[in-house]
């Protein structure tokens, strides 16, 4: 067991009842029928750049809602339902509901999905300004994609200790494709003009699919970069980590190159031309992370206060739970994270980066195909086998959280999970499959908006009251005071601006 008891043991109870935990879930604007709402971010939610609960992502039609840190799963879960609440009730005014998939709607054109918009401070231009960076460089409707991150921490772990998980967590993520993995099919106007090896659902015309995949999302088709691949990241330490993103903040990447900065319209094409605009733009299964201050690099943040909690961000939404996560995947979570923090994690290594690449692909496109092979440490080895190998190492942490917090609901999310293993036709990419062929007539679109419907009816049926009503619209007015305050400040040029937020000195700690 790697001595895990002794290392829970050494934990306590305060410890494992100090885990914080907060999520950021994305998901568009639709209408109806299923298609991108090309309306404005709606002004009663607020000012997407201040608002510390409702923004957007890539996309103008993009919404993210965000929690704070809680130490328990369900307050966490409250105040997401809380927040989903209110933006239902403003999207009722247009017809528009939230799309509960990963996978996008049925979308425009490519240069007619809006960006996201942030007024005309420094920051919120700049906003805007990354987003048609990643336009120009992977297309728009990759970043339509949407997800839901975790954010995940627990009091006394170094950054060495953080580091230590991540590689874990990075060895052993193909286990959470498997199990919570929702985007096995798609519309085909996402992969319109893209080579691809997906099959036709039916007669293709409603839905592309691949018969095992369990999240197209994490997969070759989702969020993927050739020019990344380039990236050699190590997560052995966080001077390493650190070192390999400034490479790819501050070298100059041809291609990129080529787009320019400005165009000869004198509009912006982009931040910057290197490999990364900014830290946000690496993508990645999990990340460090630190709270930074205003107009502070990420990166800096990092160097300077070292990691505050991780980031884990490949989990899907599930379109059949109507927050797209459900109590039970949080403290599966939960356990396994903790499974990553207390394991041995012995360093990277080039060839074990490269069998992880291989394994996500591998789970993400066929990873409920019976006797799939992973690679591990240069030999193949059962999906199946070293599967249970992970959950059969999570069940003293399960207990011990379960010790923690009087209660079996860890032990039952870890038991949930080895039925799963066991029924793979019962996981949510097998369940999205076969509602779509059975109910849907092999449409991805009708089965979206459907249960986008449901999903609004459910979180609209819960209590509330015009207490509620007035808090949010009072921390609408707040957001939208403060994104004015911030426009008023700025008083130098924005172009000497860009410049000092993307100089490499802001990247070091001085």
């Amino acid at each position: 067991m790697n001595h895990i008891q002794e290392r829970i043991d050494a934990i306590g109870t305060q410890r494992l009842l100090g885990i914080g935990r907060g999520i950021e879930k994305e998901g568009l604007r639709v209408t109806d029928e299923g298609a991108l709402a090309l309306t404005p971010h709606p002004a009663a939610l607020g000012s997407a750049l201040t608002h510390s609960s409702i923004t957007t992502d890539f996309s103008e039609s993009q919404i993210e809602i965000i929690t704070g840190v809680h130490q328990g799963v369900q307050a966490c879960l409250d105040e997401l339902s809380e927040v989903h609440q209110y933006v239902y009730q403003v999207l009722q005014a247009n017809d528009e509901r939230l799309w509960i998939s990963s996978m996008p709607c049925s979308l425009p054109s490519d240069e007619t999905i809006p960006l996201g918009r942030y007024g005309t401070s420094h920051i919120g231009r700049s906003k805007s300004i990354y987003r048609m960076g990643l336009g120009h460089r992977y297309g728009r409707r990759m970043q339509t994609i949407s997800g839901i991150h975790y954010n995940w921490s627990m009091p006394g772990v170094s950054s060495e200790a953080y580091f230590g998980l991540i590689r874990n967590f990075r060895r052993e993520a193909f286990l959470l494709l498997y199990l919570f993995g929702a985007s096995p099919v798609l519309c085909p106007c996402f992969v319109q003009g893209r080579p691809h090896q997906l099959q036709p659902l039916g007669d293709g015309q409603g839905a592309l699919h691949l018969p095992h995949a369990t999240s197209l999302r994490m997969g070759r088709l989702g969020y993927q970069s050739d020019a990344q691949a380039s990236i050699s990241v190590s997560y052995n330490d966080l001077k390493g980590y650190a070192d390999s993103l400034y490479g790819a903040l501050t070298q100059p990447y041809p291609a990129y190159e080529k787009v320019g900065v400005i165009n000869p319209g004198g509009e912006y094409n982009q931040l910057g031309t290197s490999l990364l605009q900014i830290e946000n733009e690496f993508y990645g299964t999990i990340r460090p992370k630190r709270t930074v201050q205003r107009g502070e690099r990420p990166l800096h943040a990092l160097r300077e206060r070292g990691v505050e909690y991780v980031e884990v961000r490949l989990m899907d939404i599930n379109p059949f739970d109507s927050m797209g996560i459900s109590a039970p995947t949080m403290r599966l979570l939960d356990v396994f994270l903790l499974h990553c923090l207390l394991s041995d994690s012995p360093p990277d290594s080039p060839a074990e980066i490269a069998e992880m690449k291989h394994n996500q692909h591998m789970v993400a496109e066929r990873g409920r195909e019976p006797g799939l092979n992973l690679q591990r440490q240069g030999k193949e080895v059962l999906l199946t086998d070293w599967a249970q190998e992970v959950l059969q190492a999570c069940q003293p942490i399960a207990a011990a959280l379960d010790q923690a917090h009087g209660t079996q609901d860890y032990s039952e999310a870890l038991q949930q999970s080895q039925h799963l293993l066991a029924h793979p036709e019962q996981t949510p990419s097998a369940q999205v499959l076969a509602v779509v062929s059975e109910q849907f007539g092999t449409s991805f679109k009708a089965f979206g908006a459907a249960q986008s419907q449901w999903a609004r009816e459910q979180t609209l049926a819960r209590p509330w009251s015009d207490a509620l009503t007035a808090k949010y619209q009072q921390r609408a007015a707040e957001s939208i005071k403060a994104q004015k305050d911030m426009e008023a400040a700025d008083t130098v040029p924005f172009e000497e601006w860009r410049q000092c937020y993307m100089s490499p000195e802001h990247l070091v700690v001085s």
